[in-house]
């Protein structure tokens, strides 16, 4: 699984550079290490085993990023399924978001500090947010909670991909650790 593989580096090569994002798109850099994703996915995965999270789909609203990247690692650390989304618009619609949260079952939601205080000003106007359980991820420490390995495998339900719904409504497609397994190995 993805929690094998990320363990396995994260003792092995700790400070190896794992994800390298670029800020302004071209030179300004910002990294993660193995041993740092390891440490903030097994953060967010204590706070979700902690809520009795596994199996349950979490909703993930972030801007492109790292903390992006430790999220989704924590959903997998956690053996929850994530459901990647953008974050919605200010005052704009979101029937998408609506259309994937129902579609996905989701329960909780995981997300940054800002993103959370301005989507928490809409809860009145959109119940179907306001009804998950939300943590903001960039508030977790590592000391925040006892991880435990969920035991995940090749058939374990990773993620739920969600078409962009220009045409129709958004349809999910269920991807396993053992799908990301083989497209990372082609």
């Amino acid at each position: 699984s993805l929690v094998d593989l990320l363990r396995y580096r994260a003792l092995d090569q700790p400070d190896r550079r794992a994800y390298t994002f670029l800020v302004d798109g071209e030179a300004d850099q910002i990294h993660l290490t193995y041993g740092e994703l390891d440490r903030q996915a097994r953060a967010i995965a204590a706070w979700l085993q902690s809520q009795n999270a596994a199996g349950e789909r979490v909703l993930l609203l972030y801007p492109p990023g790292l903390e992006y990247i430790a999220a989704f690692f924590g959903c997998l650390y956690a053996g929850c399924v994530a459901v990647p989304a953008y974050p919605p618009r200010l005052n704009r619609p979101m029937p998408r978001l609506q259309a994937i949260v129902t579609d996905a079952q989701a329960t909780l939601a995981l997300t940054t500090t800002p993103i959370l205080s301005k989507l928490e000003e809409r809860f009145v106007n959109a119940p179907f947010l306001a009804a998950l359980s939300w943590q903001a991820t960039d508030t977790l420490t590592a000391g925040d909670g006892q991880w435990r390995d969920p035991a995940v495998g090749p058939d374990t339900l990773a993620f739920l991909q969600y078409t962009s719904g220009s045409t129709a409504m958004p349809k999910g497609v269920m991807v396993t650790h053992g799908n990301l397994l083989r497209n990372e190995e082609l």
